[in-house]
């Protein structure tokens, strides 16, 4: 049997148990926080009032608080992108109805990131620190252009990918919670904590689908692993660009102002993967192939090996003016 049929079969296999997965690790649309629950509500009468004290506490926030706040809501707003990967990836079908479980348990995910976006656009928009309309044709560019994490249609790879990407954001989103926080912006703080819980357990659940892979076909799943890792995992918004300027290095000077605002750094990266290690038991996984033992060996060394990359990389201190947000309006 070829590599791709195989693969096929661990995911009607891992299909079955779909409806557990959704119950486990999504929350029923009636049940779950919508981002009106956590802004000033239009239909109050006390609403001017509130956008208003929404505004002042906005005054005091830094100014890479804000780049990375931005580049945040930017990479949540492109989830089209991020949906129409997935339905793409091998074992997943749409029908004319709703589809296999894969598909079920993408548009579900989907939905619960879509109000992520939501929520940090409205924040945005109605603390007044940012320019809406670079804000916005950035995201317009960002979805336009798409992206390419490197994973195909192979879907060991892609949750090897979500399981990562899901807990970096986790871990860029509950910083940016606590630095709120720290400033007095309890709303926002409160966000950025709910949709870190939300991205905690999609981390749970994707690194759940692998740990299960792992079971069924361990030496295939262990050179996926591999195969992401060497390659090094590009963040969704690696494309973004800026009006009037083609792909750029924007994500770079974005990425600059996390690390500097301490927000998602490359010790997080490292840490990630440690945790990645730890949690699917590379040591102890058995039956391997003599080319995955090797995949294995690699992935246990690396961990310490970027760590001391990390340790030597030197970040600009200079910060990068984004049409995004101005200086003159943060403090």
């Amino acid at each position: 049997m070829s590599i791709k049929n195989v693969r096929l079969e661990v995911m009607l296999f891992l299909e079955k148990n779909i409806d557990s997965f959704v119950d486990n690790y999504l929350i029923p649309v009636e049940k779950i926080w919508q981002p009106t629950d956590l802004l000033p509500d239009s239909q109050n009468e006390n609403f001017y009032e509130e956008v208003k004290e929404l505004r002042e506490i906005a005054k005091d926030l830094p100014y890479d608080f804000w780049v990375t706040l931005v580049g945040d809501t930017i990479t949540e707003e492109a989830l089209p992108t991020y949906e129409s990967w997935l339905m793409d990836v091998e074992g997943v079908h749409q029908t004319e109805n709703v589809g296999n479980g894969w598909s079920k348990w993408i548009r579900n995910w989907t939905g619960e990131e879509n109000r992520h976006g939501d929520v940090l656009n409205k924040y945005l928009y109605l603390s007044g620190r940012v320019n809406m309309r670079e804000v916005e044709i950035t995201t317009q560019y960002l979805i336009n252009d798409g992206f390419d994490i490197g994973t195909g249609r192979d879907p060991y790879k892609n949750f090897v990918y979500t399981s990562f990407q899901e807990l970096a954001t986790y871990i860029s989103h509950n910083r940016v919670g606590q630095m709120a926080k720290k400033y007095g912006d309890n709303k926002l703080s409160k966000m950025c904590r709910l949709i870190a819980g939300d991205e905690m357990r999609h981390h749970m659940a994707y690194s759940e689908f692998v740990d299960q892979i792992f079971k069924v076909d361990p030496s295939e799943m262990m050179l996926a692993f591999q195969y992401m890792m060497k390659q090094k995992i590009v963040m969704p918004a690696h494309f973004l660009r800026e009006s009037g300027n083609a792909i750029s290095s924007a994500f770079e000077q974005f990425s600059d102002s996390a690390q500097r605002a301490g927000v998602y750094t490359a010790a997080d990266y490292v840490d990630i993967l440690r945790k990645l290690v730890e949690k699917w038991q590379i040591d102890k996984i058995t039956g391997l192939t003599a080319e995955a033992e090797k995949a294995r060996d690699y992935l246990m060394r690396l961990p310490d090996r970027m760590a001391k990359i990390s340790e030597r990389l030197v970040i600009p201190q200079e910060a990068h003016i984004f049409k995004w947000v101005t200086p003159a309006l943060v403090k």
